[in-house]
């Protein structure tokens, strides 16, 4: 039912788009003639027809300035002239319309302009699917089952292919002058380059000033391992879209990455990331000693100051140094970038623990790769890695940014330890 403002005026917004009795009237008809509701000659795609071709009726009669039937246009110079079938794609299937034409051919609809065999709803359907792991051959499938429509693979690609301007446009965006927090990580795809190689997809998610992620980029990486030539030019390109200081960078002994950092932004911390730091030494341990290293390890990354995670971990070495001295080595090539961690108060500390927050959003990447077996180009792989950050929900990370637990007490102690890099006034 519709209301009024308190101007006297109608309010659309409080009314349905379609009226209850014509939608009883509609389902009336189907319920008595046991019509369908999808398909191609279903409910669905007899409404979307007789809306765009009345659309398009109306579009006619704006251009010619006249109605149908009015004397007006006698004289006028143009006129009517009959309709030409065309078939569109829409996100109700394959819709058959009469296109009405002008008898000077100068009528173009804007509603499915000339040329036009696709609607942007059923491209972004291509698109939504796509982005949620299916293959070309799977969206097909998808389309030829629910739509009745058969779309060929080359058409799912040059729809997907759309988006890389966009996606061109997200990687050089500018972004924040400062993050206190860059987290980087890296997850595993199959490219094809003369041979299928796993290839490293790397992801920078920075926290801003009011404690929301993004991913600041992607970048694919080489199948033998990045120096630091790599990670200077991404580090680049980040303080070029405009990020000029980091307080702390958490990532997971990536060769050549400090030396990138210190050159691109000289007072960040670097800080590895303990979970990761636990999980490779458990890589190095029979399960059965797992729970009891886990349990002398601890002491080690909770010591209230380095002088205390020494004196645990040369218990630790104690007890475990002749079984294990992989995990010992572990340890002391890590320490330099691991005891950064340890001077922070206990608000800082959860937050840089892990990057956990950062494989959420790798989780998710991994399922929409996982059932590709390899990617034929880079630029697909970027592709897909794009549609599926940007399809990320806001429960679970992505570009518009979502929160970071415990974040206004971890701000106020950034505050403190770097007063004169950060202000929250």
């Amino acid at each position: 039912m519709m209301t009024e403002n308190e101007n006297g005026q109608v309010d659309a917004a409080s009314s349905p788009l379609v009226p209850d009795d014509v939608l009883d009237e509609l389902m009336a008809r189907v319920d008595a003639e046991g019509a369908e509701l999808l398909g191609p000659d279903g409910l669905l795609s007899q409404v979307t027809k007789a809306v765009l071709e009345r659309a398009m009726a109306e579009e006619l009669t704006g251009h010619l300035g006249y109605d149908k039937h009015d004397p007006a246009g006698r004289g006028s110079g143009n006129s009517r002239n009959g309709t030409t079938p065309k078939v569109v794609l829409t996100e109700a299937g394959a819709i058959d319309l009469d296109v009405p034409r002008d008898r000077n051919g100068e009528f173009d609809p804007v509603i499915v302009p000339k040329g036009t065999t696709r609607l942007k709803g059923f491209n972004d359907r291509i698109i939504s699917l796509y982005a949620r792991g299916m293959t070309v051959r799977d969206v097909q499938a998808h389309l030829e089952e629910i739509y009745g429509v058969d779309v060929s693979p080359d058409l799912i690609s040059k729809v997907t292919d759309g988006v890389w301007d966009e996606l061109e446009a997200w990687r050089n965006r500018p972004l924040d002058v400062m993050y206190p927090i860059v987290y980087i990580d890296a997850l595993m795809i199959k490219i094809r380059d003369g041979v299928v190689a796993n290839r490293p997809a790397y992801l920078a998610v920075g926290v801003d000033l009011e404690g929301r992620k993004h991913v600041l980029g992607i970048w694919i990486g080489d199948s033998k391992g990045e120096g630091a030539k790599f990670w200077l030019a991404v580090f680049s390109e980040l303080k070029n879209r405009g990020v000029d200081d980091i307080l702390i960078v958490v990532c997971d002994g990536l060769s050549g990455l400090p030396d990138a950092i210190e050159a691109v932004w000289p007072e960040a911390t670097i800080q590895t990331c303990v979970v990761h730091l636990l999980r490779g030494s458990f890589r190095y341990a029979s399960y059965g000693d797992r729970k009891r290293l886990a349990a002398t390890m601890r002491p080690i990354y909770t010591a209230p100051s380095v002088d205390a995670a020494v004196e645990a971990f040369d218990e630790f070495e104690a007890e475990w140094g002749a079984k294990y001295p992989a995990i010992i080595n572990l340890w002391r090539n890590s320490w330099d970038v691991f005891v950064p961690f340890l001077d922070y108060p206990p608000e800082i500390r959860r937050v840089v623990y892990t990057t956990n927050m950062i494989e959420s959003i790798n989780y998710q990447l991994r399922k929409v790769t996982k059932t590709r077996g390899h990617f034929p180009t880079e630029k697909a792989a970027l592709k897909l890695l794009y549609l599926a950050v940007r399809n990320i929900t806001t429960d679970r990370g992505g570009t518009a940014g979502t929160g970071t637990r415990g974040w206004k007490a971890c701000l106020n102690a950034l505050a403190i330890y770097f007063p004169d890099r950060i202000n929250i006034a």
